[in-house]
């Protein structure tokens, strides 16, 4: 047996003997773990395999072992994964730690810094959130005004942030702050970490249109973070007054990450399921609504050849070439493929999914992530900016 498929075979044999039953079953999102001190597993056996993943490395199989990781090779993890969905075994953690600082630190970060901050992203005992936007800093957001401080020992932060995913939740925060405003708007920006348990930092839930509140105003009176967390560890991430340098690299991680909602896993009923049970199906076995039954056919298809660019796109950054640009195009292309997928669902589902309350619909879940929808061609940067991204880095075309 070569390397590979040994592997494999050890992998398979591993997650069959140690991931728990209750955990081989998508769930949804409600049944997401994110970690971090407030999180309250939804059973024991979250709990476990969570715990037994970590151990394993396996939250974050690709990056470095000295960090708490697997330090898998990009065809092991592939085989994870492939082994993962084979028992249908759901991810043990997710995070903005895993998505968008870890790699950021991964890049920029000191070795010091990665090494007090990476194994507890990997353990799932931090959870981050993101402070980005402000309320007159969205598209443009190096225009952003909060204002950082030099006290000494620690810096003094004070400003807004907002549609910050989750803060109400989030045990730390990575936010861009302007620490020279005398530098011109591009630069004067540091990349900085902050505790949020602390009297100078408050959280205020913004409802959605789904009845929801995903998203937070975020405000920062007198808070302090210290220069250093331990001998060698600095709260500034990258070099001060170049955290825009940083902000762009996290940026194609979260523009993948969001692009990804529009794979073929969108952690509910596929827009097929729903249509078949208040359709039906003809004789033959197929959906019996010829016109909708073509319109998922296609959808499916664009999921899968979506799924396989991603992957290519990965491939290609791990071989040195980077994603840059690309990001741009996943995020356009997966948060509107997402949102078709979600408009054919409630298409196939009919005025029954438009119940907002009551048992018979979950309350309506399919309606409200249905109307969640909408804000992925808006968060992360709006398809507007991304069409423009992608016609002048990747096409490029002259501009007006």
């Amino acid at each position: 047996m070569s390397d590979l498929e040994q592997f494999r075979a050890a992998t398979k044999a591993w997650l069959e003997e140690n991931c728990p039953e209750e955990m081989r079953s998508d769930g949804g999102l409600d049944a997401i773990c994110w970690g971090g001190r407030k999180w309250k597993f939804e059973s024991e056996a979250q709990k476990v395999w969570l715990e037994r993943m970590a151990e394993k490395g396996w939250t974050v199989p690709a990056w470095p072992k000295e960090y708490g990781a697997g330090g898998l090779s990009k065809e092991e993890v592939k085989i994870l994964k492939s082994e993962m969905r084979a028992i249908g075994a759901r991810s043990p953690l997710e995070s903005f730690g895993i998505w968008m600082l870890g790699p950021a630190l991964l890049k920029f970060g000191t070795h010091e810094q990665k090494a007090h901050f990476l194994p507890p992203i990997a353990r799932g005992e931090i959870r981050w959130a993101q402070g980005y936007s402000e309320p007159n800093s969205g598209s443009d957001l190096a225009s952003l005004q909060t204002k950082c401080e030099d006290k000494g020992d620690h810096w003094l932060i004070n400003g807004q942030k907002v549609w910050t995913s989750y803060a109400d939740e989030a045990d730390w925060i990575f936010v861009l702050v302007r620490t020279d405003p005398s530098a011109s708007k591009h630069n004067g920006i540091s990349f900085i970490l902050v505790d949020m348990d602390q009297d100078g930092v408050s959280t205020k839930p913004i409802k959605l249109i789904s009845g929801n509140s995903p998203f937070c105003e975020t405000f920062f009176d007198d808070a302090t973070t210290p220069k250093e967390f331990a001998p060698g560890v600095s709260s500034i991430v990258g070099d001060m007054n170049r955290g825009w340098d940083v902000a762009k690299y996290l940026l194609t991680h979260e523009r993948e990450m969001i692009g990804g909602g529009g794979s073929l896993g969108m952690n509910a009923r596929s827009p097929g399921e729903v249509a078949a049970e208040n359709i039906g199906l003809d004789e033959t076995g197929r959906l019996d609504d010829p016109i909708l039954r073509g319109k998922i056919a296609q959808a499916e298809i664009d999921g899968w050849a979506f799924l396989l660019t991603m992957e290519r796109v990965k491939d290609e950054a791990k071989a040195g070439q980077g994603v840059g640009a690309k990001s741009s195009m996943l995020k356009y292309y997966g948060t509107e493929l997402n949102k078709r997928r979600f408009e054919l669902a409630m298409d196939g589902g009919g005025s029954d999914e438009l119940e907002w309350e009551g048992d018979r619909t979950d309350d309506g879940r399919l309606a409200r992530l249905w109307l969640r929808t909408k804000a992925n061609s808006i968060e992360g940067g709006t398809s507007e900016v991304m069409l423009n991204i992608i016609a002048k880095r990747i096409l490029e075309l002259p501009g007006a």
